[in-house]
């Protein structure tokens, strides 16, 4: 790419840590960046990517580059907007523009998409690429800024370049790109307020792959299109995305869908990742934004990846500025539809019964004896390409399905969940008064959980509940969420307990797994016989069970267990999910 240097007169600065506000006009800037000074072999550091846009910020008034909240570094989070009208007021620009979002350095390591960004703002803001009409393009210079500047040289293990790059985890040793439902760091809380400020009509998340070796410079992870769903869904599969691959392969930049396969060979096949609401781009699925993630190959030299991503920001720019008028109306209409649903699929798992057919670009493999461990390995043969159809497993189904409640009602001592809930623009009335109303409750019938730490939590899956009626007390001051807003997705993800990253599934209600009251052996025995004889058909009930579960029947703690738990000496609150369901 060729050295763009702006001179206003005679003075050539390099861009350093210098108050751009105090430049006059005689003085000039250099924007030749780390990466092209290298020929490609560095990426910039953080300091240099902020002095960059600080610089860009200065000089054109195209850009506006603006501070916007706190990371868990200690530095502020920062969003730069790109607008050839010159105008940066989000609620003016939304009304009549579609807004393009580029978030770079989740995973600092993979700083194709750092470098990349800074070009083609530079390129745009000095109109030397086609301007867009109908689109602002705003992006995250840095999102993770603890791990950019944890930068080292040998972290990424199998990657080729650049000589010197940032950690994969943040300054709390967070993944971020596992963080976006939970939101544990202030980066994700940051990156709340700026999604939900921009309500992005496409996000992009620049990343570099990992897995099988292949041919392609360029791999795309696009929102899974079923979950996506209706008109939005079906532009993202049918439309853009085969103009997005014959677009970039005549431009000599041949692009495929993410090899999603690890110590394995690609041509036995490969399904689309499913991206759910703990990663970026499951979260803007749940606000009707189309989602992509580029993934470069880490073989391929950092020169080609980061040349490649601009090129394919350019493409997509090009393509969706085009489609403009077509997008936003699929995105308010899919927005509409959820608005006022009736039921909500979840969980969604592989169609294997419809498929894909792809002319995928490899190179042969083969199994040989390891000279490391004397065991099989998998070796790649790069003097022996091939391009061949590979069957790609794209079409999702959901395997649960929910009735939509009228509102949520979350007793307000759930400060972490309605906060969460704020930060994503839920709206939500107060209770003005004590009341008792009948709502639909969750019982946690059943659960797995992880026997390992994943991002600080030990997950639940495989979430089984019982739903039943019943009258609940709640306080003045609780909060009753309606399910009729254009956050309804987010909601129904967190908080149904059965959806994959539910909030329960992350541990935030698992204070209710625990029984806190219990019952003393010695004394409870005669209140038992004492229950046993007032109650019948509890009795009749219980004899049934001993008669044809022998453990049961041989186990004296698991009887009197089983009476207190029928008992008004139980408590409510055991494994009952504190989250209500309004269904009138």
């Amino acid at each position: 790419m060729l050295v763009r240097v702006i001179i206003l007169n005679f003075l050539i600065l390099v861009v350093s840590s210098c108050d751009f506000s105090k430049y006059k006009q005689t003085e000039s800037v250099d924007f030749t960046t780390a990466f092209e000074k290298s020929n490609g072999e560095e990426t910039a550091t953080y300091n240099e990517v902020i002095n960059f846009y600080q610089a860009l910020d200065s000089i054109y008034p195209s850009i506006s580059f603006i501070e916007y909240g706190e990371t868990d570094s200690g530095k502020k989070l920062h969003l730069v907007i790109y607008n050839p009208a010159e105008k940066f007021d989000l609620d003016e620009l939304k009304k009549n523009k579609q807004i393009f979002f580029i978030n770079n350095g989740i995973h600092p390591g993979e700083s194709d998409g750092i470098d990349a960004t800074m070009l083609f703002l530079r390129d745009l803001a000095q109109d030397s690429i086609t301007i867009p009409k109908n689109t602002i393009v705003a992006t995250i210079p840095i999102y993770n800024i603890g791990g950019a500047l944890n930068r080292n040289t040998s972290t990424r293990t199998n990657q080729n370049g650049p000589k010197a790059y940032g950690f994969r985890g943040n300054a709390r040793n967070y993944d971020l790109n596992r963080d976006f439902i939970k939101a544990d760091t202030k980066n994700a809380r940051s990156f709340y307020k700026i999604f939900q400020d921009l309500d992005p009509d496409i996000f992009l998340d620049n990343h570099v792959s990992n897995g099988a070796d292949y041919q392609y410079t360029l791999t795309h992870l696009l929102t899974q299109h079923n979950k996506l769903n209706g008109e939005l869904g079906n532009y993202l599969h049918n439309q853009f995305m085969p103009a997005l691959q014959d677009s970039l392969a005549k431009k000599n930049w041949p692009i495929t869908p993410y090899v999603n396969v690890f110590n394995e060979s690609p041509e036995i096949g490969f399904q689309q990742f499913n991206d759910s609401p703990r990663y970026s781009t499951g979260y803007s699925t749940l606000f009707n934004s189309l989602g992509m993630m580029l993934e470069t190959h880490m073989l391929k030299p950092y020169k080609q990846r980061v040349e490649g991503t601009y090129e394919f920001m350019q493409t997509t720019l090009n393509i969706i500025d085009k489609n403009s008028e077509q997008i936003l109306k699929a995105r308010a209409k899919t927005k509409a539809y959820f608005t006022n649903a009736k039921e909500y699929y979840l969980n969604y798992k592989v169609d294997s019964s419809k498929t894909s057919q792809l002319q995928f670009k490899g190179y042969h493999d083969t199994l040989i004896k390891s000279k490391v461990t004397g065991l099989s390995r998998l070796k790649y043969n790069r003097e022996k390409p091939y391009t061949k159809n590979v069957t790609y497993y794209n079409y999702f189904k959901p395997t649960d399905t929910i009735k939509i409640p009228k509102a949520y009602i979350i007793p307000q001592a759930w400060w972490q969940v309605t906060d969460l809930l704020k930060r994503n623009n839920i709206e939500m009335q107060s209770l003005k008064k004590d009341s008792i109303i009948t709502v639909e409750t969750y019982h946690i019938q059943d659960y797995k959980t992880k026997k390992e730490a994943y991002e600080g939590h030990y997950l639940h899956y495989n979430t089984k509940v019982n739903a039943q009626q019943e009258k609940i007390q709640l306080h003045k001051g609780d909060f009753i969420v309606s399910t009729h807003q254009e956050g309804i997705r987010y909601l129904i993800e967190t908080l149904e307990p059965v959806a994959t990253d539910s909030f329960f599934n992350w541990n935030f209600f698992d204070t209710v797994l625990q029984q806190k009251e219990h019952f003393s052996p010695y004394v409870f025995e005669d209140k038992a016989l004492e229950i046993l004889e007032q109650q019948p058909e509890l009795k009749q009930k219980f004899d049934s069970i001993k008669r044809v579960n022998s453990t049961f029947s041989k186990n004296w703690y698991m009887q009197l267990d089983w009476i207190h738990k029928h008992s008004i000496h139980y408590e409510k609150s055991h494994l009952r999910y504190p989250i209500f369901r309004m269904l009138n």
